[in-house]
């Protein structure tokens, strides 16, 4: 399976502008720049959708979990913070949250340890380590 997106890009880092457009087209020629990444502006930006992506992974994984064990899911609200380093230009970490209506069944322990084994196995989780390919096309 291969899920795909797009970046276009055009001028300086702080007047240039962009938009990204996913497979799916959620997000269709959605801009972003400068001032959506750094500042505030209307628009999204690359941390924030890999926030986004984290909370989504996470959240799916615990679900799946409970499912596999036999509970059934309730409510389940994933807030992700990820830290961006200005100083260095670097994610430090992204901080999960989630918020869970009790399960029939499920005690607080059970419910913490499904939910650190989807921290540590989501697939997003696994993916900020893996190494990555680059293919460069220039002068076109």
């Amino acid at each position: 399976m291969k899920r795909t997106a797009t970046a276009h890009w055009n001028g300086t880092l702080k007047d240039g502008s962009g938009h990204l457009t996913t497979q799916s087209t959620t997000l269709n020629q959605t801009q972003y720049s400068f001032k959506t990444r750094f500042e505030s502006g209307v628009g999204t930006n690359p941390e924030e959708l890999l926030a986004a992506a984290h909370a989504g992974c996470f959240t799916m994984a615990v679900g799946a979990a409970l499912t596999q064990q036999g509970f059934q899911p309730g409510d389940l609200d994933t807030a992700a913070v990820l830290d961006l380093d200005m100083a260095n230009l670097a994610v430090t970490g992204i901080h999960l949250e989630i918020k869970a209506t009790a399960i029939d069944g499920v005690s607080e322990d059970q419910f913490k340890a499904v939910a650190e084994d989807a921290k540590k196995n989501c697939i997003i989780s696994k993916a900020l380590s893996v190494p990555f390919t680059l293919n460069v096309i220039y002068g076109v």
